[in-house]
């Protein structure tokens, strides 16, 4: 089979398509044949080592989620699985290829109206949002800051804040073109990278998702109202300051919290749940799938370099070498 492997961590240059022995399922898993592999910011911060995470190792195959027909079932597994078309949830890795072996507990059924391509564009990206809210106990009528609104997980979260009942979606991002994009998934108000905006945004906010981290992060607890929430989804700008809990406790009697949140935490079945609704709602075209482009597992190097560009609104799409 063909995938693609970190060869050397650093830039996109360091990623590879290289051979491999089919893979064959074993206990408890299915074999996909892939028809889209989601390309992610999470691949992106393990492919450059930007954060330290240890456990990963040249060779590394990325890629955490894949959408595809079961082609082969290990012992163990249903029988009625084969020859379906699925979304499957890989994790740290293993999804940029053209054959991907998966924990059948994964697997989630595509509508029959859902493309593949807008099952990973919506899988993986949804369930952050979906439960990045959750995590920061966002209610209706409150308002919400999405900090990095143009990537995957960030138009999810303006789609599910503003289904949700927000009172306000208030996003981040670098261009007026995009602004204008994401008002029309949900968002009420558009700053700029750095928060700050002429236009009547509200001052501070009860909930806000971030997906970047990095240097500026501190300047978010300036940001939040009395009992805000802080959540931290993703780290594409890689750690805050050493010291960027001080902003909070600066700011104690505003009563603020902080998390992370990683869908690692997440319960399988709940997983599924979730990933479930999140396509049966595209499928009726209540939340839209936002695909950037689509480009062949081939020119996986030229995917991570638009992503660097931040040149991506939405999500790439890897499909098959050939496809």
């Amino acid at each position: 089979m063909k995938a693609v492997a970190i060869q050397a961590f650093g830039g996109p240059e360091g990623l590879a398509v290289i051979d491999l022995p089919d893979p064959s399922p074993g206990a408890g898993q299915v074999l996909i044949a892939t028809e889209a592999i989601g390309v992610g910011g999470v691949d992106a911060v393990i492919r450059s080592d930007l954060l330290g995470v240890p456990g990963f190792q040249e060779g590394h195959i990325l890629g955490g989620e894949v959408a595809g027909t079961v082609a082969a079932i290990g012992e163990g597994v249903d029988t009625s699985w084969l020859g379906r078309r699925v979304w499957a949830f890989t994790g740290m890795g293993g999804g940029y290829a053209d054959q991907v072996t998966a924990a059948a507990a994964t697997l989630v059924p595509l509508p029959a109206n859902l493309s593949a391509v807008d099952a990973v564009t919506v899988g993986s990206s949804g369930m952050v949002a979906h439960f990045g809210l959750r995590h920061a106990h966002f209610a209706p009528g409150e308002s919400v800051l999405v900090r990095g609104a143009a990537g995957g997980i960030g138009v999810m979260a303006v789609q599910l804040a503003a289904r949700g009942g927000a009172g306000a979606v208030a996003v981040t991002t670098s261009s007026a073109e995009r602004g204008d994009r994401l008002r029309k998934l949900g968002a009420t108000h558009v700053l700029d990278r750095a928060g700050e905006t002429a236009e009547d945004a509200p001052a501070s906010y009860d909930v806000i998702i971030d997906i970047v981290a990095g240097a500026n992060m501190p300047s978010l607890f300036t940001k939040l109202n009395p009992n805000g929430r802080l959540v931290a989804v993703g780290a594409v700008a890689g750690y805050p300051p050493a010291d960027f809990g001080t902003a909070m406790i600066s700011a104690f009697r505003k009563s603020m919290s902080f998390a992370t949140f990683s869908a690692d935490t997440v319960p399988e079945p709940d997983r599924r749940a979730v990933t479930t609704d999140l396509f049966t709602a595209t499928s009726r075209g209540e939340l839209h799938a936002i695909v950037h482009e689509v480009l062949p597992l081939r020119k996986a190097v030229l995917a991570h370099q638009k992503m660097e560009a931040g040149e991506v609104f939405g999500r790439i799409v890897l499909t098959p070498s050939g496809n």
